[in-house]
């Protein structure tokens, strides 16, 4: 009886953090929402939510320690158990970034750089964090590998963008020293959003590497 009691605790603990993740990809896309409307309500939404991802992370956390406290874990109940402990670390991280998108909309002058597709960085970003999460559901290990491949590709979508702002910025000529000033800040600002959104790629991998040890055993995602 106390065994089936452990088995079920160990099904809620995957449920619940899914649950986390499903909230996470809700404030990441309601930041990348306020950023593309420039809504400084919905970007005060998203951080002040922050209070709510880091409790579900501590009540996480809480029922992981348990687990290992109170129950005798076999192998592969224990790296279920630590796995999902680093599962939720990344997804509060990403509740962090998401948070960042708040407050680069409530800190933004201007969007002087339309041939930047923050969006579109940002929907390959929800993808891959879906993606890694249906695979911790589902102990989808050719899916934890074919995401690591797909995080190439955010990479190099990242360096392309940084690369469109530093060429824009050198190409510029300002002559009042406050449009310079505006210009500095516009820019770090996204190069900031550009840096967080492809963190929020890494998050997604360490996902996928930590559900591939999980499952297998194997640690070859782990970097």
């Amino acid at each position: 009886m106390a065994r089936t009691s452990y088995q079920e605790q160990l099904l809620e603990l995957r449920s619940d953090i899914c649950y986390m993740g499903e909230v996470v990809m809700e404030r990441l896309r309601m930041g990348l929402d306020a950023l593309e409307q420039k809504d400084e309500d919905l970007a005060n939404e998203v951080i002040t939510g922050d209070g709510e991802i880091n409790r579900m992370y501590l009540d996480l956390e809480q029922q992981c320690i348990d687990l290992l406290a109170l129950q005798q874990p076999v192998a592969s109940d224990l790296r279920f158990i630590a796995s999902s402990f680093k599962v939720i670390t990344d997804l509060e991280r990403i509740g962090d970034l998401a948070v960042n998108l708040g407050e680069y909309t409530i800190d933004a002058e201007q969007d002087l750089f339309p041939d930047v597709d923050v969006q579109a960085m940002g929907e390959l970003t929800l993808e891959m964090i879906d993606d890694a999460m249906q695979a911790y559901d589902e102990e989808d290990v050719d899916a934890c590998r074919e995401l690591a491949v797909r995080d190439d590709d955010l990479d190099h979508f990242a360096e392309r963008a940084s690369e469109i702002v530093v060429r824009d910025l050198i190409e510029r000529e300002l002559d009042a020293p406050d449009e310079v000033e505006t210009l500095l800040q516009d820019v770090s600002r996204l190069l900031l959003t550009i840096r967080d959104l492809e963190r929020v790629g890494d998050h997604a991998v360490n996902i996928a590497a930590r559900t591939l040890y999980m499952v297998e055993n194997d640690d070859e995602l782990i970097y």
